[in-house]
């Protein structure tokens, strides 16, 4: 069988080159409107393939094309074709003609070719066909048995999979043949493309069909050949050969190209020179950081992790969707020293405007790449710092793992063996954050491994025991996450532990200690009737002297594991708990201390160390000086009044400008934003300024009107500057607001009231009339502003910068303020005089 290249088309054929077979038109003869629905085969027209009958040769009628390809995608998952709408192939001695076909009137007959994507120009947008579609985000392997490989298919899918990778063999060949004409070699190139993109759309089997495919590519020379036209200085070469690269980087394509090519396929991945190779390059860096840890360096070396990170501010959410995936495979690939690396490029701080977008899929993968880097001690507080990681538990705890797994195609046929077992070390890590991402993507993984009756994945693994630890921890969403995906595959659900530490039983208190490895030591808990509250204030000295724990290496190697549990819970004062928090990861351990001892937040002020040490329980000098330190920075007569009940909300706004009772400015920026139509740009104005030095303030979770937070007023008080975003309807809601409850209204009269330095920043923004908003916000409108221009981030940034710092605001207040007097004056006839200040 051969394939031939002609104008209209590529035509497979076993009789010579001169002969018409199997001829699919082209796109271009074609408008897109005659698509029609595919015919079904019947069972009896299966019985003889019509692709490896030697005998066998159609054409098509003009404008009724639709692939045989496309008719097996649509039935891949079916055991019985319909009948109806069969098309029926008689065999003849030599071949068969159009005129033998039985076709039933007003039926199309089936082509070779599926429409559409002949050229590639700038409205392509990469290898989704739409926001819900990524091939590249599925893995399996060809060879059966293999870690990466699903259940074999029926027979007959089988049979119809041979034929389709027996029809790309041929197509490869043309490639081959012709690689002097490029007009030939792009065409088939885009019909290898069609191919493998529909593959990974089927459901069921559809990876194996990819991956045969691929491996056909590679094995026949193709690969070589795609790796070849990538250096091309055709455009449509370059690009038609890059996105097929992209579409087929299944495992042994990554270490042929490693092998191969990996210098210049990375130079074309980092390329900027139009939006279309962006989006594919990113997606081929996204598959080359899933290599080893090797490759990681090696593309990080060249330039690849930069790339990414710039891409990082695009507002194209297919380029970011590829970013995400990037970086978090980087992070789950590359190991303790690339990761390093990723934080010394300041990874963490771009990870925010991803896991902040509104688009779930580049959310979740956000959310796990700073979730791994989360789980390595050594970068943990760089990690934390950066914000990121408090986007993660809002994401698992507003997302079903059932639905989430459905909504996205990239996600709907799971992970390979080899990528789930990195993720079970973050189910045995400390952070809380990164055991609910993994709890939660284990158990979306129950529920499509149990379709896919491949549950035995879980025991390979051995990942049912991290699982059973997680669903009887103290964790509360991971535990909850844990015990479904236990409860999918038919797993023993284990005891579960109460999530509030301090009712804890002696029982329960037993069954913590022998979950942590103590269970030697549980007669002496259970002797002493060791209850949650006395576990939580358990001291060195009684485990020593009481349970009779002699090893001092034991004892802290206990402690250890208490303090963890202390700072994964969440029970008791949560406001005590969040001001911890926000000190540093260790420091929620402290809370039942305090709480025990009765301090809670509102007499933080008047806390010495000596009620630290004696009282609270803790010895760490280092921890008690730090903790007085955030309380009182600069005395006690600045410390800020924010904890006055709502009613009295007026009264602290009044006082607000008041020298004495004014919090000195310990905050940077505040940025202010709403959250349906600004939320982007905020989170890039957040990235930015945090690089540039500058300590800033998003609230990333915006409360509802009439839910007040004095906290938040507070910290807009204690900001050197308010950056405004005023994106599309920014201030529709303060219109008419006299109650002040709309949240961006009171932020603005607040940060009127302490006189910051307020600097808007104007996206797709038209200012209302003053007259329209409440009377305490007019004067936001006489401010000097910044146009955001996406495409000019770094001009708009630098111009910022030099606001916030008042290189320019002032001065350009005063002129334009000038300049408006000077307006309004003329307009009434007025002559102002030569100073501009006195009117005649």
């Amino acid at each position: 069988m051969g394939v031939h290249c002609s104008k209209k088309g590529v035509r497979v054929a076993s009789t010579p080159p001169h002969s018409e077979i199997l001829t699919a038109p082209s796109p271009e003869l074609l408008p897109e409107e005659t698509i029609k629905e595919p015919l079904s085969p019947s069972t009896d027209s299966m019985t003889e393939n019509p692709f490896t009958d030697s005998s066998f040769e159609y054409k098509s009628p003009p404008r009724q094309s639709r692939t045989v390809w496309s008719s097996f995608k649509r039935n891949a998952g079916s055991s019985s074709p319909k009948r109806s709408r069969s098309l029926r192939v008689k065999k003849t001695h030599d071949v068969v003609t159009p005129d033998s076909l039985d076709v039933q009137p007003n039926k199309e007959v089936v082509t070779l070719d599926r429409l559409g994507d002949e050229v590639v120009d700038s409205s392509f947008r990469g290898s989704f066909r739409s926001s819900k579609r990524s091939g590249k985000f599925k893995r399996m392997s060809t060879k059966p048995g293999s870690p990466e490989c699903s259940s074999p298919p029926p027979t007959g899918n089988g049979t119809r999979m041979e034929s389709t990778v027996t029809l790309a063999k041929d197509v490869i060949q043309q490639l081959k043949q012709d690689t002097l004409c490029t007009e030939k070699v792009v065409e088939a190139t885009q019909q290898l493309y069609r191919m493998v993109d529909d593959a990974w759309s089927t459901p069921k089997y559809g990876r194996d069909l990819a991956y045969s495919i691929s491996d056909a590519l590679r094995m026949e020379g193709g690969l070589d050949i795609l790796l070849k036209n990538c250096k091309s200085d055709d455009r449509a070469l370059q690009l038609n050969s890059a996105r097929l690269l992209e579409q087929i980087m299944t495992a042994n394509n990554r270490d042929f190209v490693v092998r191969k090519g990996l210098e210049s396929v990375v130079k074309l991945a980092c390329s900027r020179k139009e939006p279309t190779l962006l989006q594919i390059g990113m997606g081929i860096l996204e598959n080359l950081f899933k290599h080893s840890e090797d490759t990681c360096t090696k593309v990080i070396d060249r330039g690849g992790l930069q790339a990414v990170l710039y891409s990082c501010r695009m507002s194209d959410n297919i380029t970011l969707r590829h970013c995400a995936a990037a970086l978090a495979n980087c992070a789950m690939y590359g190991g303790s020293a690339n990761q390093q690396r990723m934080i010394e490029f300041r990874t963490s701080e771009w990870l925010f405007p991803l896991a902040f977008n509104s688009d779930n899929s580049i959310r979740y993968y956000a959310c796990l790449a700073i979730a791994v880097l989360a789980s390595n001690q050594a970068i943990e507080r760089q990690v934390v710092s950066s914000g990121t990681l408090d986007l993660v538990e809002p994401f698992v705890t507003t997302h079903d793992p059932g639905e989430f797994a459905r909504s996205d195609k990239a996600h709907s046929q799971g992970r390979s063996e080899g990528w789930l077992t990195r993720l079970v070390p973050l189910l045995e890590c400390t952070r809380r954050e990164a055991k609910c991402l993994a709890a939660f993507h284990f158990a979306m993984e129950a529920i499509i491994k149990k379709d896919q009756g491949r549950t035995k994945v879980f025991h390979d693994i051995n990942v049912i025991g991290s699982l059973r630890q997680v669903a009887s921890s103290n964790n509360e969403i991971a535990s909850k996450l844990a015990i479904q995906a236990l409860r999918t595959i038919g797993e023993e659900i284990p005891c579960k532990l109460s999530f509030n530490i301090s009712c804890w039983s002696v029982k329960e208190v037993q069954m913590w200690v022998k979950t942590i490895g103590f269970a030697s030591f549980g007669f002496g808990f259970e002797n002493h009737k060791v209850d949650g509250d006395l576990l939580l204030t358990i001291t060195e000295t009684e485990l020593m002297r009481d349970i009779e724990m002699e090893s001092s290496l034991l004892r802290r190697r206990f402690l250890r594991e208490l303090g963890q549990l202390k700072c994964n819970s969440n029970s008791g004062d949560k406001d005590l708990y969040d001001w911890l928090k926000s000190l540093g990861p260790e420091y929620p351990q402290y809370t039942h201390n305090l709480m025990h001892c009765g301090i809670d937040i509102q007499l933080l002020p008047f806390v010495t160390d000596i009620h630290l040490k004696d009282d609270g329980g803790i010895t760490n000098g280092v921890h008690r000086m730090k903790i007085l330190k955030a309380i009182h920075p600069w005395g006690l007569d600045y410390y800020p009044k924010v904890f006055d009940s709502p009613q009295n909300e007026d009264k602290q706004l009044t006082d607000a400008g008041d020298a004495k009772n004014q919090p000195r400015k310990s905050l940077d920026v505040f940025i202010s934003y709403r959250r349906a139509t600004g939320s982007l740009l905020a989170s890039l104005l957040k990235v930015h300024l945090q690089l540039r030095g500058f300590t800033v303030f998003i609230d990333v979770e915006k409360l509802e009107a009439g839910k007040f937070d004095n906290n938040l007023l507070n910290s807009v008080r204690s900001a050197k500057s308010f950056v405004m975003v005023l994106s599309s309807g920014s201030l529709d809601r303060c219109m008419g607001d006299r109650d002040h409850k709309d949240w961006v209204h009171r932020e603005i009269v607040t940060a009127l009231e302490c006189k910051c330095n307020i600097v808007p920043v104007i996206d797709n923004f038209k200012w209302p009339k003053p007259d329209d908003l409440p009377e305490d916000m007019r004067g936001i409108c006489f401010f000097n502003g910044i146009k955001w221009i996406h495409d000019y981030q770094d001009a708009c940034i630098d111009k910022l910068e030099r606001f916030l710092k008042g290189e320019e605001n002032m001065e350009k207040y005063i002129d334009n303020e000038i300049m408006a007097v000077r307006q309004m004056m003329a307009g009434h006839g007025l002559r102002t005089s030569s100073g501009g200040s006195s009117v005649s």
